[in-house]
């Protein structure tokens, strides 16, 4: 159980955080944040919850991440649907939470913006449906390859000497640069989901169109999972 609750504690601090910092702080008249505060927001709530919750429940923080990790061997299938529903929770409770804060100020319009996930008009840039679901296939890949090589603890033969093969420790600051580095990339183009989590917790409270497209926000990063953690076991088999 413990594992459950720190799940929903982490995913409920990466939606308030991450989605918080763009809705509450990014657009601030002269002094907001921009699309570089909310990419390292993102960034931090995963490497603060890395150091926090990762030796009770691994800190996974979204459906797709604990999909991948089952994918590629690292999870077992029996504990999958509880951390889902675990994170899901923890991103709808976030959702609502941030909800009030912002309809705090008298002029709050959540059609206007609630830091959701689109496509087409859905998309801060207007990108189409075809390339948000590759961003969001390629930006989850990529992700998950380096969360299982970060993590990777297995020996490794180097030069004829069995040595670990990650550093250690380092696994948090190696997973939340990646984040930032994702949304760096894909804020543009999808508002950056790769977290089916994250993407529920606000179109909910928003409604309209970001609930007839999470769709997309489900489907592609849980596909990007699947390949990220089929390639880490390809390349993270070999040894020298």
């Amino acid at each position: 159980m413990q594992k459950y609750v720190a799940e929903f504690f982490g995913t409920f601090w990466l939606v308030l955080g991450g989605c918080g910092s763009a809705v509450l702080a990014a657009a601030f008249p002269e002094v907001g944040i921009g699309l570089l505060g909310v990419s390292f927001a993102f960034g931090l709530t995963v490497l603060t919850m890395a150091f926090a919750i990762g030796h009770i429940s691994g800190c996974h923080l979204n459906p797709a991440v604990s999909i991948g990790l089952w994918a590629g061997g690292r999870f077992p299938a029996n504990q999958l649907l509880p951390y889902i529903i675990a994170q899901v929770i923890g991103g709808l409770v976030a959702g609502g939470v941030l909800f009030m804060i912002a309809s705090g100020q008298a002029d709050f319009d959540v059609t206007k913006g609630f830091a959701t996930n689109g496509f087409g008009a859905g998309s801060p840039g207007g990108y189409s449906m075809m390339a948000v679901l590759i961003t969001e296939v390629v930006m989850t890949m990529m992700f998950l390859v380096v969360i299982l090589g970060a993590t990777d603890t297995g020996d490794a033969s180097v030069g004829g000497t069995i040595k670990g093969r990650a550093p250690a420790g380092f696994a948090p600051i190696a997973i939340g640069l990646c984040l930032t580095l994702i949304h760096l990339i894909s804020i543009p183009v999808s508002n950056t989901s790769v977290n089916p989590a994250r993407s529920t917790g606000v179109a909910f409270f928003q409604g309209g169109l970001p609930v007839e497209q999470l769709w997309l926000f489900w489907a592609a990063p849980i596909v990007g999972a699947l390949l990220g953690a089929s390639i880490y076991k390809f390349i993270g088999s070999h040894k020298d």
